[in-house]
């Protein structure tokens, strides 16, 4: 894959590193950096996959910080945390399908799917 932030193939991979983050966190972060510095390099659809990627990577890391915090009033945190990761996966699936079909995000600044 390219790592040129002008392709979308660059974008792509940002999506997969942080789906690999999963399982492996710091590849969120090289992810993260990925997305910034591609940010306002590439065309529109870029720019709003870039936009995408970026608030995908803080809001998860809200949601997680909460759902950690949660943990000790009978298990909130757990159940916030499984939906913190239902719906990182949701918003990261959605955007490489949108990316590989040419589309943009509806709403990359959305705190829902």
């Amino acid at each position: 894959m390219s790592v040129d932030p002008n392709t979308r193939g660059n974008a792509n991979l940002v999506y997969i590193l942080y789906l690999v983050a999963i399982v492996v966190g710091i590849t969120s972060i090289i992810g993260l950096v990925m997305a910034y510095l591609g940010k306002g390099q590439g065309d529109a659809l870029l720019e709003n996959h870039y936009n995408n990627q970026i608030n995908i990577f803080w809001k998860g890391l809200l949601y997680s910080v909460i759902s950690v915090i949660l943990i000790p009033i009978l298990g909130l945190g757990i159940l916030t945390g499984l939906a913190a990761l239902v719906w990182y996966i949701v918003r990261c699936v959605k955007g490489m399908q949108s990316l590989s079909a040419g589309q943009p995000i509806d709403n990359p600044g959305s705190w829902l799917f």
